[in-house]
């Protein structure tokens, strides 16, 4: 049981009923933490029923539509907030019974508010409680943390010295990103640039210079993939592009998340990457795997290998990238790429770092523990625990060091300057998939809560994310990324 005014981060979705006496606090509490539509209250469903909020007439017609309200929100998956006395306990067993069926985390919020402040509140109110029910309400809310106890909720908070506090919650700490070896990089995997595409790049690269974050990725693909956006949309050449954001004043690290080996041949790649590193002043890196979308091969005349054969590409690839980038002109002789030669100027102002992208554990994280820099993983932390362990594995089996390479996520969030706000956006962009579902996957919340995710990464070892925003249509969205730092 948890005692505290403003509790750690609660589960989200989830059911939480609010239990304490009238003028205990609730409704104040819940809407200092949630989104009107979020608090099903049966005072409000009075007015709506019947006469007015106080109206105890329609307390049987309130708490019909509230239990319907609450199924409903229930069957999908969303936060919900029972905002009435809570000190029934037959309806707190019926909503801990629904929340169960649905698999969503249950919370009691019990309100441990002093006796005389909540007669006073009562006492201020335009229809107050009469005496005795209150003097009721105030003996059972005193028995309820045994019985909550005993009632099986996943978490129970008690709200303490709501007198002084509730109308003012205390702020929270906030988790402090690392300072060094960890960055937030744009991956830009949709280009909605209207009518003049250069200003467009130009205005969010510059957007997410001046908020801090480390670079740009872009997704190299030769059509619009269907995660993304519709096949007509415009999806550029990436190491152009590139060529182009290397031309403005920033600090921005540059490059691909991922290159496909079967787009181009490797040279032809470590060229490219040479190039904009010299561009740059040494802020490229090549994001590379071993690509995995036949439509967009067989529709550009590419062949599109077996998969094994894919990932024999990609380790020569590396390689031939590699004996490239290396000082002098002599032949390379290697595992799997010999060449008569090695001359490629300019060559790279720094050591290009290769992120290998895809999650294949046999083969792919064995590449990368080999030859890479970096893997690139899916950020839910059960598949990066896995993942990182396989890779440290690897690395181990190839006697490499496995502090040797780092970890870094694909990550898609979803960031609201509020609740309100984020929640709004999964309304807008969600298309066909369920609300709960859509907001689940992309964490969509506010900076802070991502800000605090962000760090759980970087504890887990992750140096650095790729933030791909599902709703980027300009600077000013890049901004609210840039929020998080």
């Amino acid at each position: 049981m948890m005692r505290n005014n403003v509790p750690e981060r609660l589960p989200d979705p989830a059911v939480l009923v609010l239990v304490g006496a009238s003028g205990a606090g609730k409704t104040t509490w819940a809407a200092q933490r949630y989104r009107a539509a979020e608090v099903v209250s049966s005072d409000d469903l009075r007015g709506v029923v019947g006469s007015g909020r106080h109206d105890l007439d329609a307390t049987d017609d309130a708490f019909a539509l509230l239990d319907l309200i609450v199924a409903g929100r229930l069957r999908r998956g969303l936060t919900t907030v029972v905002d009435t006395l809570g000190l029934e306990p037959d309806r707190r067993r019926g909503y801990l019974a629904r929340a169960r069926q649905h698999g969503l985390p249950t919370v009691a919020v019990l309100f441990d508010t002093p006796a005389d402040v909540c007669r006073r509140r009562n006492a201020e109110r335009d229809r107050p409680v009469p005496a005795p029910a209150l003097a009721r309400q105030l003996r059972s809310a005193a028995e309820m943390p045994e019985v909550l106890a005993d009632e099986g909720w996943d978490r129970v908070v008690v709200v303490t010295d709501a007198s002084a506090r509730v109308d003012t919650p205390a702020p929270t700490a906030e988790p402090a990103l690392p300072e060094d070896g960890f960055g937030v990089v744009l991956q830009v995997s949709r280009f909605p640039w209207g009518e003049d595409p250069a200003a467009w790049l130009r205005d969010v690269a510059l957007a997410a210079d001046a908020c801090g974050l480390a670079g740009i990725a872009l997704m190299d693909h030769l059509v619009q993939i269907p995660q993304v956006g519709t096949a007509w949309e415009p999806i550029p050449e990436p190491w152009v592009t590139l060529g182009m954001l290397a031309g403005l004043d920033t600090r921005l690290r540059l490059g691909t998340l991922v290159t496909p080996v079967t787009f181009r041949p490797p040279g032809i790649t470590a060229k490219a990457a040479a190039t904009l590193d010299t561009l740059s002043g040494g802020r490229a890196f090549v994001g590379v795997g071993a690509g995995w979308w036949e439509r967009e091969h067989l529709g550009f005349g590419l062949r599109f290998p077996p998969a094994r054969e894919r990932l024999d590409a990609l380790e020569a690839g590396i390689e031939t990238m590699r004996a490239l980038w290396a000082p002098g002109t002599k032949a390379y002789d290697g595992a799997r790429v010999s060449l008569p030669e090695t001359t490629s100027y300019p060559r790279p102002v720094h050591d290009i770092p290769v992120v290998v992208g895809g999650g294949g554990e046999r083969r792919t994280l064995r590449i990368a523990a080999r030859l890479g820099d970096a893997c690139n993983v899916p950020s839910d932390p059960a598949t990066l625990d896995r993942k990182v362990a396989v890779l440290r594995r690897h690395c181990e089996e190839v006697g490499r060091d496995p502090d040797e390479v780092a970890v870094t996520v694909l990550d898609l969030p979803l960031v609201g300057r509020d609740r309100e706000d984020a929640w709004e956006r999964v309304e807008r962009v969600r298309g066909r998939t369920a609300a709960a579902t859509y907001a689940k996957r992309h964490h969509a919340g506010t900076p802070a809560e991502h800000r605090e995710r962000y760090a759980r990464l970087a504890d887990a070892g992750v140096r650095t994310v790729f933030a791909a925003l599902p709703d980027l249509a300009g600077p000013e969205d890049v901004e609210r990324l840039g929020a998080v730092l």
